[in-house]
């Protein structure tokens, strides 16, 4: 069963732009899924529509065979979301924060507290957790955002841009991060403008231009010994 399947995904904004259009994708458990494309190309509203953020008029989404219009709640107490600029509680603390969220996903103390020391050691700001998130760099917050999202060990995790902003050592921790979650029967599916990255870290890509997908598969099968960046530039100069 495909972690996510999305179905004819079709998706308009008032006034009639077209971002998607009769999109379908499949995520299988253990894929980490490269969605790349230029801006305005319709990642983020895509990653929108599969976390519930916003509605869309046709196709399905389903979370491991869950359908997101039928069952919202428990498909999004599978997934976990970041986005490119997350957007935390200032006034609380870092460990106030990570409590409340592990609340919402009623993870049990112990667990909690094992997976906050853990993840927060290896990001290197379990230290930092007594302190207001509004003393915290941009780096630090994204840290943050990410220890937050592994705390319910989503089957799917989402992630828009997620290197922004980390420094190198912390950009391998969560690659490394990110194939354990894998090897788990997790699955990940991000969006990133890094093709470099794209390449040495996703088994599959798809790419998306106008709304529609142009190309999607495994890797090695889509550039059969080009580069990522050489087949990104082909197909979308090509498709019109």
């Amino acid at each position: 069963m495909s972690v996510l399947q999305i179905k004819n995904l079709t998706k308009t904004y008032p006034g009639g732009k077209v971002a998607v259009k009769d999109l379908s994708l499949d995520i299988e458990p253990g894929d980490i899924y490269g969605f790349i494309g230029h801006n305005g190309a319709g990642k983020t509203t895509v990653i929108k529509c599969v976390t519930g953020i916003i509605g869309f008029e046709k196709g399905e989404i389903y979370i491991d065979g869950i359908s997101i219009k039928e069952d919202s709640q428990k498909t999004k107490s599978i997934i976990a979301y970041i986005p490119d600029n997350p957007d935390l509680y200032d006034y609380l603390t870092g460990i106030q924060y990570l409590n409340f969220i592990a609340d919402v996903f009623e993870v049990d103390k112990e667990t909690r507290n094992n997976r906050i020391e853990k993840y927060g050691k290896l990001f290197e700001i379990y230290g930092d957790l007594g302190s207001l998130i509004s003393s915290y760099s941009h780096g630090m917050k994204q840290k943050l955002a990410i220890i937050s999202a592994l705390i319910h060990q989503p089957k799917l995790l989402i992630l828009d841009e997620p290197f922004v902003g980390l420094d190198p050592v912390a950009t391998i921790k969560l690659k490394e991060i990110m194939h354990e979650l894998c090897s788990m029967g997790s699955a990940i599916f991000f969006s990133t403008h890094v093709l470099d990255v794209a390449e040495k870290l996703c088994n599959k890509i798809a790419i998306i231009k106008k709304g529609e997908l142009i190309a999607s598969g495994k890797i090695e099968e889509l550039t059969e010994g080009k580069s990522l960046e050489d087949v990104f530039m082909e197909v979308v100069t090509n498709v019109k």
